[in-house]
């Protein structure tokens, strides 16, 4: 089974698995089409998070984030009078990780060569694909940027200096080229594994000379300002993906598990048990119900809590330790601190950031910034800034992120987050067909911040794909696009599946809500106290009766919000089935 944000890549996962291939082969050639499909949610120059659980092991996290640059520190942007990384252009670029990362799954748990795997994409890249009308929206509002800043990006993207026509044909010769050197690199090497680790030789040569000559020119970013990047071919090539252990979670009968503390993932775990905490204290699960104004509240309310805690204590441990910081994982998913977080969500909305104090220690605050609304209705300007998400006031999409999940037939399964090098995110580098990420934007330029910029240590991630597991063996595999809002959507997921015992096609189209009463990610970073989003689909007695409750109620379409999918094994019936979002008309699910 397959699940993805985008029908193509399902339909290329799906043929591998129906070809033989196991779930890393189809998960990575699926991957690659998402950077040519979706190039205004992830790209080449991104980065990824996954969650990877072979059949009768033990589930890892593959970590696909690059570091900082070497000379990416606070007093080099300090010095061009910067007080925030910007959150566009090649300042906010870490390393790439997303490619590297993928082939090295590939060499380590695949079985298909390289070239056959490759090959959807290449022919995607260098035959053409219809572009999605999503797409050329976001082409549409970065149009005035490309033509006056980034004029690679407007030879790239635009058609006689527009916005390609929805379901024309686009193509991207240069990535194809790329793909294709990575295949023959690996030609006449021995095993699979050494063509394999040749292409990723190709790949961090061609990438890194590339990526210096082209940063060294100063080009626009997100603050108006023309920079110089930092990224050189050094930084490329030291790149290593990581293998790394998962954080779990006991929860009513399941073991859910997300990537580590320089993710947002622990959040989710960390509202659970807020949650759990509040069910105890009323002797039911009123409050957990997504479908009354009583339990959007009380899930708002603490999903607040716990992202006030992910900004005041998330970061990569590396870069903390070295400046006498930890995360202190441990107390924040306690039942007893739990407890204190609970007995703080009252009847009405909250409109501070409040971390906790786990075993007393005082928390860092980032700066609390409160987002003022544009005159159409959205928190700033979109530019190139930031993964805009949502807008605040219509729900559309304004960028993002992809997902996709696999399980093959033996139970081997993958959740898959990638994103990052979205085409507005900086200049396109011509001799690549695609643009650098803008993930250190999610750092800030405060050596007190658990997630202060340090050359050589990665950023706290967004990305945060979803496991679940039953009686020691992993059945469901989850995750969502989203930015903030990731974990939010898939909280609403877990709870229906879990205590309400929905089917997972019905816990995806059930009505999503989210808010964004916390220190946004993305640029801008600025807080919307109260706010809560929510599809029109919850109902006009609950909306009125959350707004009577103090939230700032945001009300859009009512197949808006969300972009989940899902894959799983049901051990009881011994079937494998798959779900995916049906808002937009873009997600699918396939098997057999």
């Amino acid at each position: 089974m397959a699940a993805s944000t985008h029908y193509l890549a399902t339909g290329a996962a799906a043929s591998v698995l129906e070809r033989g291939g196991n779930a890393a082969d189809a998960a990575v050639a699926a991957a690659f089409v998402m950077h040519v499909v979706e190039p205004h949610l992830n790209g080449p120059g991104g980065d990824l998070t996954a969650l990877i659980a072979p059949a009768g092991e033990e589930p890892y996290v593959l970590a696909g984030q690059g570091a900082a640059p070497a000379a990416a520190t606070i007093a080099h942007y300090r010095g061009l009078g910067l007080d925030e990384v910007p959150g566009a252009g090649p300042l906010a670029a870490t390393a790439p990780g997303s490619v590297v990362a993928w082939l090295h799954l590939l060499a380590t748990r695949g079985t298909w060569e390289l070239r056959d795997v490759l090959a959807f994409a290449r022919d995607l890249a260098r035959d053409g694909h219809p572009v999605h009308e999503n797409v050329v929206r976001v082409i549409e509002r970065v149009t005035p940027l490309f033509v006056e800043h980034w004029p690679t990006s407007a030879a790239q993207w635009l058609v006689d200096g527009a916005a390609p026509e929805p379901q024309s044909r686009v193509t991207n010769a240069a990535y194809a080229a790329l793909l294709n050197g990575m295949i023959a690199a690996g030609e006449q090497s021995g095993s699979r594994e050494q063509r394999i680790q040749a292409a990723i030789d190709h790949w961090s040569r061609t990438v890194g000379d590339a990526v210096e000559q082209f940063v060294a020119t100063p080009s626009r970013h997100a603050d108006g300002g023309d920079y110089a990047g930092v990224l050189t071919a050094a930084d490329v090539a030291a790149f290593e993906p990581a293998e790394e252990e998962p954080v779990r979670l006991a929860f009513r009968g399941y073991e859910v598990v997300k990537p580590g503390a320089w993710t947002q993932g622990p959040a989710l775990l960390m509202t659970l048990v807020i949650l759990d905490a509040v069910a105890d204290a009323d002797g039911d699960d009123r409050r957990l119900d997504p479908t009354t104004a009583l339990g959007i509240h009380t899930i708002t309310e603490a999903l607040k809590l716990a992202l006030a805690d992910r900004d005041a204590w998330f970061g990569d441990a590396a870069g903390m330790e070295s400046r006498g910081l930890s995360v202190p994982l441990e107390e924040l998913l306690s039942a007893h601190y739990a407890r204190e977080r609970a007995v703080l969500i009252g009847e009405t909305a909250s409109t501070e950031v409040r971390p906790g104090w786990p075993g007393g220690r005082e928390p860092w605050l980032p700066p609390v910034r409160v987002a003022e609304l544009a005159s159409d209705g959205s928190a700033g300007a979109l530019a190139a800034s930031g993964e805009p998400t949502i807008d605040r006031r219509t729900g559309a999409q304004r960028g993002d992120t992809c997902h996709l999940d696999v399980v093959d037939s033996s139970g081997f399964m993958i959740s898959a987050t990638p994103s990052g090098g979205w085409l507005q995110s900086s200049p396109t580098i011509p001799a690549l067909g695609f643009c650098l990420g803008t993930r250190l934007q999610m750092t800030w330029l405060d050596e007190a911040s658990p997630s202060a910029l340090t050359p050589g240590v990665r950023p706290r991630s967004t990305l945060s794909p979803t496991l679940l597991a039953q009686g020691g063996r992993v059945v469901e595999a989850l995750g969502t696009p989203g930015g903030d809002q990731q974990d939010q959507w898939q909280l609403l997921y877990l709870l229906r599946r879990i205590v309400g015992g929905f089917e997972p096609q019905q816990a995806i189209d059930a009505p999503m809500f989210h808010t964004d009463a916390m220190v946004a990610s993305f640029a801008p970073r600025t807080v919307q106290p109260a706010s809560l989003t929510v599809e029109s689909r919850v109902g006009d007695d609950v909306i009125a009766e959350l707004r009577s409750r103090g939230h700032d109620v945001n009300v859009v379409g009512p197949w808006t919000l969300g972009r989940l999918s899902a894959v799983g094994i049901d051990p009881e019936r011994g079937w494998l089935y798959a779900a995916a979002n049906s808002r937009a008309a873009q997600g699918y699910a396939a098997g057999r």
